[in-house]
């Protein structure tokens, strides 16, 4: 790569494009990377700032931008995703269908820590859809050595950093429990909630059962909305440490073995999660859910979506992201609101 002044440029060829930014108007490149130099070209790249051009001379073991970015986007890439072409030595990926997206962080810092590199993602653990951004991958200088993009390569190795776990056609069941309720003395103003989120989720509600504050009861719902073949069973109520509220036992007794009962989330500290030996989902959602706009609930329910199974340890790492903000204008998924573990 040879740096020549603009007036002595015409005739040689351009070894990277030129971005042109207009404040309000134009960001985008004037001349593309091959582009022949022109004498009319001239006042253009002048008014740009450019008063000198690189010409690129191909060396051994140098790896250009464009390609430099291409073999990143490699790094990245995985089922349900598209690249981009490159412009402006960049390449961006984007979800080619709707799902969870999941990002290897610790392999994405190692990459970034190497020099000349860099590889930005949106925030993963949280869902995508079609079209959306995922990510975006450049080298820093215009060439880089080989043996850096090599280094990149060792640390990913055959599994690609980006990962979009497709939506299955889930059955769900709710039980609704609580005496104030089951007696018609209240409205039942959480169970329509629940399952207005199921719905956008794309997960169909087969069974409801209303239960008294009974445990033998409520885990006797519970079996029912099993053996009719939910995929997901959603316990509403009776989940606070109150005498009457019974449903965290009522789960233990189904047989559902219990990952926690209480998760580092605000709003919905007083969550559960529990899954049967064949991985049927049980979730005691806490009373938050009906009045709070996104909760636990919203955070977990696109895992049990994907057939994504969570342990202790990852339901412990909610707690960075997990404090909602209570945004005048909500912006959920595109917040910081439990994504990123």
């Amino acid at each position: 790569m040879k740096r020549i002044r603009i007036e002595d440029a015409v005739g040689s060829v351009l070894c990277h494009d030129m971005t042109r930014i207009v404040k309000d108007e134009i960001k985008d490149a004037a001349f593309r990377k091959g582009h022949i130099i022109e004498k009319k070209d001239i006042p253009l790249l002048l008014s740009m700032g450019k008063e000198h051009i690189y010409v690129y001379e191909k060396k051994e073991g140098m790896i250009h931008e464009d390609e430099a970015a291409y073999i990143l986007s490699k790094l990245c890439l995985n089922d349900y995703m598209a690249a981009t072409d490159v412009k402006e030595g960049k390449v961006e990926i984007k979800a080619t269908q709707e799902g969870f997206f999941q990002v290897d962080v610790e392999k994405l810092n190692r990459i970034n820590q190497l020099d000349d590199i860099m590889i930005a993602t949106r925030m993963g653990n949280l869902p995508v859809k079609a079209g959306e951004k995922l990510a975006g991958m450049r080298i820093i200088p215009l060439v880089i050595e080989d043996e850096k993009l090599n280094s990149a390569k060792k640390i990913v190795g055959n599994k690609p950093i980006l990962k979009i776990t497709p939506f299955k056609k889930l059955k769900a069941g709710i039980v609704t429990t609580g005496n104030e309720v089951f007696y018609g003395r209240v409205k039942d103003t959480f169970t329509p909630i629940i399952a207005e989120k199921l719905k956008n989720q794309g997960v169909e509600v087969i069974e409801h059962i209303t239960s008294d504050d009974d445990t033998e009861r409520i885990k006797s719902s519970i079996l029912e909305i099993k053996e009719r073949g939910a995929d997901l069973i959603i316990c509403t109520g009776g989940m606070s440490v109150d005498p009457d509220d019974l449903t965290p036992a009522a789960i233990k007794i189904s047989g559902a073995k219990i990952v926690t009962y209480g998760a580092p989330v605000l709003p919905g500290a007083m969550f559960l999660l529990a899954y049967f030996d064949d991985d049927t989902t049980v979730m005691g959602v806490p009373g938050c859910a009906m009045y709070k706009r996104n909760t636990i609930f919203d955070i977990v329910l696109p895992y049990a979506a994907a057939n994504i199974k969570i342990d202790k340890a990852h339901l412990s790492k909610l707690g960075y992201g997990g404090l909602c903000l209570d945004c005048e204008k909500c912006h959920y998924p595109n917040c910081q609101f439990g994504g990123g573990v």
